[in-house]
């Protein structure tokens, strides 16, 4: 086993980044984060992956914020403890929005329970695959703190408003059907098969123009944000990048060859 927090391998030109640490259901510590940053900075400009898969070492995907980390802050000289806290935020919202705004698709395998940080960050993805032991669940009460990877607007915008709002003020444990029929996962699947799935749904979702996906992607990160007049003015922007954009160029070239024929 690697002693790496976050092991990152790519093959056919896509990413599969793991959480490791597996004796710990892969509970996210400081210097977990730290490497996790780093692996998804290097996705980001490796202009040669073309797509990401995120999944956990062991049997859980991430069992959240790390408790022990929780004891260090609250043993914090009193007068540093708000500091500290906010500075930890700082690090956690930058990782979500990595994963969130990474230019090209993200594919969440959960394999076992997400819980807390560990549901977000799989909020945080643009789809979700799951084995049939998967569950989630935003255990942030039970701790006495607020959902504060993001589940308060990724869930909403999966499960609606109402039903955000009862799984965060219970925390309760949601299982992999209940979660597909909300909509908190996208597809189910074996254990046997769960990575070699997310990884040839990757490959499919990212065999089109890198450009037209990226740019895409950025602006429906934005829609339920945005009136439709910025949505469109952000689209003609964008669909000026795509006209000059070396896929754009191929494509047309090639579908005008084949139209004339020999």
């Amino acid at each position: 086993m690697s002693d790496q927090l976050v092991t990152l391998q790519v093959e056919n030109n896509i990413a599969t980044l793991t959480l490791n640490r597996p004796d710990k259901r892969n509970a996210m510590s400081d210097a977990m984060r730290s490497e996790f940053i780093d692996a998804l900075e290097h996705v980001s400009a490796d202009k040669s992956i073309r797509a990401l898969v995120l999944t956990g070492a062991g049997k859980g995907f991430c069992a959240g914020g790390d408790i022990s980390g929780m004891e260090k802050r609250m043993n914090a000289p009193t007068g540093e403890i708000a500091f500290n806290g906010w500075h930890r935020q700082q690090g956690v919202h930058h990782t979500q929005m990595l994963l969130h705004n990474m230019p090209k698709p993200v594919i969440a395998a959960v394999n076992g329970a997400a819980s807390g940080l560990g549901a977000d960050t799989a909020m945080a993805c643009d789809f979700i695959i799951a084995n049939e032991w998967a569950s989630f669940s935003w255990s942030y009460i039970h701790r006495g703190i607020i959902a504060d990877g993001g589940g308060m607007y990724f869930l909403p915008r999966r499960v609606g408003l109402v039903k955000a709002k009862e799984l965060i003020f219970t925390g309760r444990k949601v299982d992999i059907d209940e979660a597909l029929s909300m909509g908190i996962a996208d597809r189910k699947t074996s254990s046997e098969r769960l990575l070699a799935d997310a990884q040839a749904w990757a490959a499919e979702l990212s065999r089109g123009s890198a450009t037209a996906l990226a740019l895409s992607k950025t602006i429906l990160n934005q829609s339920y944000e945005l009136p439709a007049q910025q949505v469109f003015a952000q689209g003609s922007q964008a669909q000026g990048i795509c006209y000059t954009s070396t896929e754009h160029r191929e494509s047309v070239m090639a579908f005008l060859a084949k139209s004339k024929g020999p």
